[in-house]
């Protein structure tokens, strides 16, 4: 992962969010963002949750974005928009300010806007797609730093957030142990079987031999 967006979390630069969800599967534990889509191939975050939630404008206008300047160096925007395609609520001035102060990254549920910055910028945003009409008058801000929820998934702050270009993902913090154990082993493992096939041996073998089917089996703990 690239440079400060990753810093704090420098245990997660090799982990793959394929990893992580099948350690997800393996923990019992939800945390796959269905939908959510990088902007650009090769983008990169980690980081810890920093959660926002909007919901539509009533008979007082509404506005997006203030919270930004309180945001800690490190953190992962997490936006519950509630699905909404048609107003954003992340732009040019956000993902500028957002790269300025060091943040990882921005997951929305919903869409953004003003990608050509993003991508100047190398900055990873997660969203259902771009879309150039504004959420200004049209959502409002209706809380921050409290659990939400984004594509069916329970987001909490503080829990760990992982994107690359297959999308994102959610590990809760207090599966975070047990979830980056998990990630860590399915990839030694699976680099065991590219070896092995590097040596000749068919993948069917090599995946037997190395218990490939299972690795993202729910494991019995022996307390049900």
């Amino acid at each position: 992962m690239a440079d400060h967006r990753s810093g704090a979390l420098p245990g997660l630069q090799r982990l793959s969010t394929s990893a992580l969800s099948d350690a997800l599967d393996r923990a019992g534990q939800a945390g796959q963002l269905l939908g959510l889509h990088p902007l650009r191939p090769g983008q990169r975050m980690a980081g810890r949750a920093y959660t926002v939630r909007y919901q539509p404008t009533g008979s007082v206008p509404g506005s997006v974005g203030d919270f930004i300047d309180d945001v800690p160096p490190g953190s992962v925007v997490v936006i519950d928009n509630g699905a909404r395609t048609d107003a954003t609520v992340w732009g040019d001035l956000m993902t500028s300010v957002a790269s300025r102060r060091g943040l990882a990254g921005t997951v929305i549920d919903g869409v953004c806007r003003d990608v050509d910055r993003a991508a100047e910028l190398a900055y990873p945003v997660y969203s259902r797609g771009a879309y150039m009409r504004t959420g200004k008058d049209r959502v409002r801000l209706a809380a921050l730093g409290e659990p939400v929820g984004v594509a069916g998934c329970r987001v909490s702050p503080g829990d760990l957030v992982v994107g690359d270009s297959d999308g994102a993902v959610v590990v809760p913090a207090g599966a975070e142990d047990e979830v980056l154990g998990y990630a860590r082993l399915i990839e030694e493992t699976e680099q065991r079987i590219r070896d092995a096939v590097a040596s000749g041996s068919p993948l069917r073998q090599a995946r037997l031999d190395f218990g490939y089917h299972t690795l993202q089996r729910r494991q019995d703990t022996g307390t049900r």
